[in-house]
């Protein structure tokens, strides 16, 4: 579960607020799609529920853990996919790996199942004895998935996380994240690809410049707008209002 309760956030400058005065309450067992265009304030929204930026002002509590009076042990409970995979280019993918298990003291045995079956799955178990600088964009994206869901954290935060992905690897996630989902964990994940929210959220919300300007399900939207629209031409029309 992830509840945000009144959060804005201001760069340096002041003038603009990335994110002005949201609130979200994203449920357990559902998928949930963020969307917006760019510099619509996701990325900012992503960073400030995994405690990378601090808000302005509000509240943010992740599985009733209020990240900035507890930010250990919220991000305990969190897989954070950034949607830039820049990770150390000198580790090898299995050293990277291990670096993470570490950190959220995964038990080895535990460990070492989970990156059999990720790097099996995702077709990178031949590169991870090789150096992360010598991957494609593709294999760091899923080398950065592994590496978040390591720890099977209850709440994954993903923004962009299909972005470089082969067709196969982006269903092998898709269903990952149905299957998280389905057990009553939360799954929170950007988006600009329209026909990928439409076919796998319970609900999406849609920013436009820092505001939320819709939350709901896609037939609520329709039901506001035109009955058996895409999604893709309803989140034209919000956004272009």
């Amino acid at each position: 579960m992830i509840e945000i309760s009144g959060v804005s956030k201001t760069y340096a400058n002041g003038k603009n607020k990335a994110v002005d005065d949201i609130n979200l309450n994203i449920r357990d067992g559902e998928i949930f799609g963020f969307l917006g265009p760019n510099g619509a304030g996701k990325t900012t929204t992503i960073k400030l529920i995994t405690g990378i930026l601090r808000p302005d002002c509000g509240d943010i509590n992740i599985n009733n853990i209020n990240i900035l009076k507890e930010p250990v042990k919220a991000k305990e409970n969190i897989g954070y996919v950034p949607d830039n995979p820049e990770i150390f280019n000198r580790l090898t993918g299995i050293e990277y790996l291990n670096f993470i298990g570490d950190i959220y003291d995964v038990d080895e045995s535990e460990r070492i199942k989970v990156i059999e079956e990720l790097s099996e799955g995702f077709e990178i178990k031949d590169a991870l004895p090789s150096k992360i600088g010598s991957y494609s964009h593709g294999m760091k994206q899923k080398l950065v998935i592994m590496g978040a869901l390591i720890h099977n954290p209850p709440t994954w935060v993903l923004d962009e996380p299909m972005v470089g992905l082969d067709p196969k690897s982006a269903f092998i996630l898709k269903e990952m994240m149905r299957k998280h989902a389905d057990a009553g964990k939360t799954v929170f994940f950007s988006t600009h690809v329209m026909e990928v929210a439409e076919k796998i959220c319970d609900r999406i919300g849609i920013i436009k410049k820092g505001k939320i300007i819709f939350v709901g399900t896609l037939d609520e939207l329709r039901a506001t707008r035109k009955e058996n629209e895409s999604l893709e031409n309803l989140f034209l029309e919000l956004i272009g209002e």
